[in-house]
């Protein structure tokens, strides 16, 4: 299915929804979600979806959201994104749930580079904000979706020298979070962490070492945060451990 193609089945699968033809729309969508369907055509046909009046669609993504499909998440995520301007709070609060009923790790990380990734980089201070709680929910899923996020922005950024004022807010914002125990939300938070030192490898180099001077925190959440930084910051970082 080609990108034409995939926009208009979204559009179809759409305007049935709006007209209450859910069963229809679940029939249409079959054959996309029984089989590896790549994600770039998924993503179309959720955004074309997330177009439609929000009560409709919401229903319907959770409809879509019992059948515990990966494709499913893609769609949902997709469709929450375009409700983003319009209902950002919202959006946050339905990908919540859904990050909760997927309970497992990748649709985890499916939902959060498609709803609160994608907010980062739109609404910077509205989805940090919208995210402060996720940090300290009970839910490990919830929490590692935080880290997703991070790894989304910082992979947007690309280390523009523009954005590094944000790189160090949200740096400050995982603060927090560099003391997490459970093995789920550190891969994720790690993976917001290792992205960062990628593109911003001073900033977090240093926030590193004020991290392991500061608070307790597992190997593998500083393993990973280590991963992309250049070696000669690195290094500093594992000497300022062994200082300890």
């Amino acid at each position: 299915m080609n990108a034409k193609e995939a926009t208009g089945l979204g559009s179809e699968v759409g305007d049935l929804i709006q007209a209450g033809r859910f069963a229809e729309a679940h029939q249409r969508l079959r054959p996309i979600l029984g089989s590896r369907t790549p994600f770039a055509t998924l993503d179309r046909i959720g955004a074309e979806i997330g177009k439609g009046e929000l009560l409709l669609v919401n229903e319907f993504l959770e409809q879509i959201a019992a059948n515990k499909t990966m494709g499913g998440w893609a769609i949902i995520g997709s469709a929450l994104r375009q409700q983003l301007e319009g209902d950002l709070l919202g959006a946050f609060e339905r990908c919540r749930s859904f990050v909760i009923a997927g309970d497992v790790w990748y649709a985890t990380d499916i939902l959060g580079e498609r709803v609160p990734g994608p907010a980062l980089v739109q609404y910077f201070e509205a989805a940090l904000s919208s995210l402060a709680a996720w940090r300290v929910d009970q839910n490990r899923w919830v929490r590692r979706t935080v880290g997703v996020s991070a790894h989304f922005w910082a992979k947007r950024s690309r280390g523009a020298a523009d954005k590094t004022a944000r790189a160090e807010k949200l740096l400050a914002f995982l603060e927090p979070m560099f003391g997490e125990r459970d093995m789920d939300a550190i891969k994720g938070i790690g993976w917001g962490l290792k992205t960062l030192g990628r593109y911003y490898p001073n900033l977090t180099s240093e926030w590193l070492m004020r991290q392991v001077a500061l608070q307790p925190y597992g190997a593998l959440m500083l393993r990973k945060a280590l991963t992309y930084l250049p070696p000669e910051q690195r290094v500093r970082v594992e000497e300022a451990v062994t200082r300890m």
